[in-house]
């Protein structure tokens, strides 16, 4: 699965407990808002670069849907 923009760091954080230091980095609170709403989009990308790389995955490890 990788991690995508309509999540909230919240859920995030309870599946991959090693993506918390990344949100220290970007000082993004651990609430249940989605990280688009949260995040300027300019900011974003580079978040879930490394939050999917914390976690080891990208969109060549993950299929549709799933």
């Amino acid at each position: 699965m990788v991690i995508q923009s309509n999540m909230s760091p919240k859920a995030i954080v309870k599946v991959w407990k090693n993506t918390a230091p990344v949100f220290v980095k970007f000082n993004v609170p651990l609430t249940d808002m989605t990280l688009e709403r949260i995040i300027e989009p300019e900011i974003l990308s580079n978040l879930l670069i490394e939050l999917n790389a914390a976690v080891g995955s990208s969109t060549a490890t993950c299929i549709e849907g799933g």
